[in-house]
């Protein structure tokens, strides 16, 4: 994993050398262990490199005849590429392959071959083009502004900003999502200006412009097959067992991000099964009474498998401590309070490992939400539409002016998933895996690991195992008030230990409480910041702080408003996040 950035002039303009080293500058934390410039034409590529796979030859740019790459990610395949295609690699870099097919292939040929996470810029001096790729489920990200005579693209917003190229202001559509979904949806960003590559889409541009678009699905088209449970077991054991190995792919150590949920726990066993020493996994708890963190069941689970098992302790304190940086960390905002034991775990994990497994897209794939039981029935027998109200809904009179257009893109994205021969629930998890599962899930993990230079995996997000269970039967996914079925009946018979049917916990980070706590002092803070006092009400912004601790709804909206006047005083106002939260928020510097 690493940074990328660019430049894409128009032609016989030079990009330049100051802007490119600012944009590396402000991706070094992505890649702590070396950068590289390529400058060639109209053209100029930037690469921060975090050194994972090929330690000795894997340094970017890579070049190939007229053609030049850098990539953030991994090209898990990259060993079966160069095989089955007979490449003439010169590297050992799991990014050399997709230089090699682009060459040979054309667009088309080298973004289907890739399986993996990956942003990759590929600059074609011959063709004068340069391409951008995503990977199909938005693992990595990758973002473009249209800039004084042509096109510049950053692994991360705050590379654009910090260079000069984008001024940052924001959006009202997208902070009004913000507020109410605590994610933002579609190519455009919160900042005016800058935009994101669609997961699975692929960019040409040409003469400082952009010429193509193209975009390669993540999940395989149709309805629901007809198969038996017994066939959808072994074809996901066999679909996840390849992935987790193709995951497990790398020269530095790797561990394990370990809820105790279903998910961390099915990642859990397989790894188990795969490896012959120990896993490393890591569990974060909270020092809260009566906390959900599910910390026992990560413990039981780590020591039926073996595990080398580390339990990292959340206290109140450190919170309040750390919350700026954490918060600045996620330039493209996501107010998922999950990114705080995100970024504690990967602080730790980093004293031993380099990269981490984790569960993320489990729910997705196999329909573990409650809101997909819910949408599976109609309206006339208690259905409901997903995300029918925001945050600020079951809060009146905090925000200046209801927020009225902020469930249009989430709208958008339910129309396009509903096609025909999906059920309901195919159609509620495939609108999550276009907008939630990239914009606030995947965001937080790339943010909040990258912040400490620690690679994320997900091996649930997988071609494979998409093509395996996405199609599965409803009743394989959800039965009565039961999701992700058939995970939970391999896992009953790969780590019965984990007891994957009994009542789950859950995990929830207790941010509610720990605002109630000093709600009375920080409820007028945050009332003050400049970004909150042109949305809210000062005088219910503190009376909201104070009764934080009432209910579920007041408790979201504090939060929100908290990570707003965070994030708006990093990312916008550009007045730092040195120092507690305290000494943040009371700054006027």
């Amino acid at each position: 994993m690493c940074g990328i950035a660019g430049l894409a002039l128009r032609q016989g303009m030079t990009p330049d050398d100051s802007i490119l080293r600012a944009m590396t500058r402000a991706l070094a934390h992505r890649g702590p262990d070396g950068s590289g410039l390529h400058l060639a034409d109209n053209v100029g590529l930037a690469h921060t490199r975090l050194a994972i796979i090929d330690l000795a030859t894997g340094d970017q740019p890579l070049f190939a005849g007229p053609a030049a790459l850098v990539a953030n990610g991994e090209v898990y395949n990259y060993l079966e590429l160069r095989e089955a295609h007979a490449l003439a690699c010169t590297t050992g870099s799991d990014c050399e392959p997709p230089l090699h097919l682009f060459r040979r292939d054309g667009l088309d040929g080298y973004a289907q071959a890739m399986r993996g996470m990956y942003a990759v810029a590929l600059h074609d001096r011959h063709e004068r083009r340069l391409v951008l790729t995503r990977d199909p489920f938005g693992i990595k990200p990758l973002y473009i502004a249209q800039v004084a005579g042509g096109i510049a693209f950053a692994s991360e917003p705050r590379a654009l900003l910090e260079a000069g190229l984008v001024a940052p202001r924001v959006r009202q559509e997208a902070r009004d999502e913000l507020m109410q979904l605590q994610f933002t949806t579609g190519a455009e960003t919160i900042f005016d200006g800058i935009s994101r590559v669609l997961p699975g889409e692929s960019i040409v541009i040409a003469d400082g412009a952009i010429v193509e678009r193209h975009r390669r699905a993540a999940l395989p088209e149709g309805g629901p097959e007809h198969v038996t449970e017994e066939e959808a077991l072994a074809r996901f054991d066999t679909a996840f067992q390849d992935s987790v190995l193709l995951h497990q792919r790398s020269d530095v150590p790797y561990g394990l991000f370990l809820s105790g949920g279903i998910d961390s726990n099915a990642v859990l066993a397989m790894m188990a099964r795969l490896n012959e020493k120990p896993v490393l996994a890591y569990t974060a708890r909270f020092d809260v009474p009566g906390a959900a963190d599910e910390q026992q069941a990560a413990e039981a689970a780590a020591a039926a498998t073996g595990a080398r098992h580390a339990t990292v302790t959340i206290t109140e304190d450190e919170v309040w401590r750390h919350l700026p940086e954490i918060v600045a960390a996620m330039d493209d905002p996501a107010a998922d309070y999950a990114i705080i034991p995100s970024w504690f775990l990967a602080r730790r994990a980093r004293q031993e490992v380099k990269v981490v497994l984790s569960g993320e897209g489990g729910d997705e794939i196999f329909g573990g939400y409650g809101r997909y039981r819910s949408a599976m029935r109609p309206w006339w027998l208690g259905g409901r539409q997903p995300r029918a109200s925001g945050s600020f809904d079951h809060v009146k009179d905090v925000l200046r002016a209801p927020p009225s257009t902020w469930r249009d893109g989430i709208a958008a994205a339910e129309a396009a998933a509903a096609m025909p021969g999906r059920t309901r629930l195919m159609a509620a998890q495939a609108a999550d895996i276009a907008e939630w599962l990239p914009n606030d899930l995947l965001i937080k993990l790339d943010r909040c690991l990258m912040a400490h230079a620690v690679e994320g995996r997900t091996p649930f997000l997988d071609p494979g195992v998409a093509a395996a269970c996405w199609r599965l039967p409803d009743a394989l996914k959800v039965r009565g008030r039961t999701g992700k079925w058939l995970l939970r009946e391999w896992l009953s018979r790969n780590l019965p230990s984990s007891q994957p049917f009994a009542p789950k916990q859950g995990f929830t980070v207790p941010v509610a409480a720990w605002i109630a706590h000093v709600g009375e002092r920080l409820g007028p803070l945050v009332a003050a910041q400049p970004g909150v006092a042109e949305i809210a009400r000062p005088d219910r912004v503190a009376a909201l702080f104070r009764n934080a601790g009432g209910d579920k709804h007041r408790g979201f909206a504090a939060w929100h408003l908290l990570f707003y006047a965070l994030w708006h005083r990093a990312h916008v106002e550009r007045a730092g996040s040195e120092g507690d939260v305290w000494e943040v928020l009371a700054s006027r510097g």
